[in-house]
């Protein structure tokens, strides 16, 4: 009959094969101050951890930190590409919080703040019907909570 060809599928890459990003209606307009508040995060994130990489006192706690800000900077450009296709516009990011300038403040800020970060990307993730914007906060959600475990573990 019909020999349908339907192109690979990719879980974390979806982008390439949706284009733009289109609204569905009003339900988008919902999640666009959650996106900048997620954004927000990642870019406050991004300082707070190379500022805990300058204060870690041993070189595995540097590299696992260094790894956990490069999963965030990830996020920060995904995010601010959802951010781009939904509103037309460039999101300018700032800092929403200021990281401790000792070291065990630090982690446990960044342990806690890591959790909270889980349930934000979850709820973004319950109120999309775009697929792609779905997966991405699902995959963010599942990082942050691998950092929040990492940040436990420095505490110890």
């Amino acid at each position: 009959m019909f020999n349908i060809q339907h192109p690979p599928h990719y879980p974390f890459n979806y982008y390439q094969f949706l284009g733009p990003i289109v609204p569905p209606a009003h339900r988008q307009n919902d999640i666009i101050p959650l996106i900048e508040k997620s954004i927000d995060g990642e870019f406050s994130a991004i300082a707070c951890y190379q500022q805990l990489i300058n204060m870690a006192p041993t070189r595995e706690q540097k590299e696992i930190i260094t790894e956990i800000r490069k999963d965030e900077m990830r996020h920060l450009n995904t995010f601010s590409k959802i951010y781009s296709q939904l509103t037309g516009q460039k999101y300018n990011p700032k800092i929403t919080e200021e990281c401790p300038n000792k070291f065990k403040a630090g982690l446990n800020f960044a342990f806690h703040d890591e959790q909270k970060t889980v349930d934000h990307y979850l709820e973004i993730s319950s109120k999309t019907d775009n697929e792609y914007i779905r997966e991405q906060y699902k995959r963010a959600a599942s990082d942050e909570q691998n950092h929040a475990v990492w940040f436990l573990y420095f505490l110890k």
